[in-house]
């Protein structure tokens, strides 16, 4: 079996037609046949199935097809491997996330990275979806995830380090009058001004499950907002509260904000990174993965 077989497989598999990809691979469509016709003889069984709407790979086909995959990722991992060796500044990194751990968690990370490497580049994706950001992982699309452990993330053949658990607490600005009280629950809050994400968006669950932990439904919401900068930014009024994950405010470290004394009662997530298990990563991953402990030493404490 050639290496070259597998990547001529897996060429005709997405471009759905043995034109199509020789097209894409620069070559005639009967090198194309002859070389899926090689693999078959090879394998021993037929790989791919010819219909009106083009080409489709059996049951064997999947099955080469995933491993092809792999074999084709360490190969090229193989390369990068060689190239840190010869060059530890130089490389690049592909990480997945949500849109709220990026902007704060990774983002620190990126940055204490970049310092010690300028070189190294990042590509970090981003989505809402767990499913898609599963598939990037399971593709070989990204090298790693920082993520909340839930939902297809517990899957067995996922690799899960703790980073630390997304605790929860009441803030407020600095001039909000509740920020002088020393005793308070969180139903004395519900008919005050809230920034929060709204309740049918990929965050919403989570923040109604803090109200609702302590017999509360939803407050009256003044503003609508995901992004965590965007609602610690409106508590500078001093009229607003909103609820935020301690990390942020340990990582943004912004001035004016006060966290009020509510003991809010509700099962955190733990947020960490997320591997394919028996998967080789680049060094520059095992850099960011290194460097990903290092900023999240701060976060670990629960008590803010």
């Amino acid at each position: 079996m050639k290496l070259q077989h597998l990547h001529v497989l897996m060429t005709v598999v997405q471009a759905g037609s043995m034109k199509k990809a020789a097209a894409l691979l620069n070559t005639s469509q009967p090198a194309i046949s002859r070389s899926i016709a090689e693999l078959e003889h090879t394998i021993g069984v037929r790989l791919l199935d010819r219909n009106t709407q083009g080409i489709e790979p059996t049951e064997y086909g999947r099955a080469m097809l995933k491993h092809g995959i792999a074999a084709v990722y360490e190969l090229k991992q193989g390369v990068k491997n060689i190239e840190f060796l010869a060059d530890p500044g130089a490389g690049a990194v592909r990480i997945g996330s949500s849109p709220y751990i990026a902007e704060i968690f990774v983002s620190a990370v990126t940055k204490r990275l970049f310092r010690r490497y300028p070189r190294i580049v990042f590509h970090l994706v981003t989505a809402e979806e767990t499913d898609r950001l599963h598939r990037e992982l399971s593709e070989r699309n990204v090298d790693l995830l920082i993520a909340r452990r839930a939902g297809l993330f517990t899957d067995e053949k996922l690799g899960f380090e703790l980073l630390y658990d997304s605790s929860f607490v009441v803030v407020a600005g600095a001039r909000n009058p509740w920020v002088r009280r020393r005793h308070i629950a969180l139903a004395d809050l519900v008919n005050e001004s809230w920034v929060l994400p709204p309740p049918e968006g990929v965050l919403g669950p989570a923040y109604l499950e803090v109200f609702r932990a302590s017999g509360l439904d939803y407050p009256r919401t003044s503003v609508f907002a995901a992004p965590p900068g965007v609602r610690l930014n409106l508590l500078a009024t001093g009229r607003f509260l909103t609820i935020a994950p301690i990390s942020v405010l340990r990582l943004s470290k912004r001035p004016g904000i006060k966290v009020l004394p509510v003991k809010l009662q509700y099962a955190s997530v733990p947020v960490g990174i997320i591997t394919l298990k028996n998967r080789t990563l680049s060094p520059i991953a095992q850099l960011f993965i290194e460097t990903a402990r290092e900023v999240s030493k701060p976060l670990a404490r629960r008590k803010w």
